[in-house]
């Protein structure tokens, strides 16, 4: 029987040592692929769309905000959960971010299972919402 592959998730952070923290915690259950900087992300994730991004809030160049933003205006990459994970706690900040169209807020420092839990549950409404839309698809197919 093959294994089925595990599904990405992308960490967009300019601190090395989140990086590395939120990597080891991950990499048990998901590929992981990692980015310091906006601009790197929005490559490597135009290239090979992961299925759901931790994304950071405050880094150089470009912030989250504007790399949700850009995520969201692109067919593309319009679909994949974002979760802001952040040191930036106020309720502005966090309603800026689900304004933005991220699914999810997680505040630094991390609880490690509460994380993995929250990837697992909008990874599993992504995956429900797909199969929605294929199965409306198939029904005005059929209709």
């Amino acid at each position: 029987m093959m294994k089925k592959p595990l599904q990405t998730v992308m960490i967009v952070d300019d601190m090395a040592v989140n990086l590395s923290l939120i990597a080891s915690i991950l990499s048990d259950y998901y590929h992981v692929k990692i980015a310091k900087s906006g601009a790197r992300a929005l490559s490597l994730i135009n290239q090979d769309p992961p299925d759901i991004i931790l994304l950071d809030i405050v880094m150089p160049d470009m912030d989250g905000y504007e790399l949700c933003l850009k995520l969201k205006s692109q067919p593309l990459t319009r679909a994949i959960p974002i979760i802001f994970l952040t040191s930036k706690n106020s309720i502005q900040d966090e309603e800026h971010g689900l304004t933005l169209g991220a699914v999810d807020f997680i505040h630094k420092p991390i609880s490690p299972p509460l994380t993995l839990a929250r990837i697992q549950t909008h990874l599993e409404l992504k995956r429900l919402k797909a199969w929605q839309q294929e199965q409306m698809q198939i029904e005005s197919i059929t209709n």
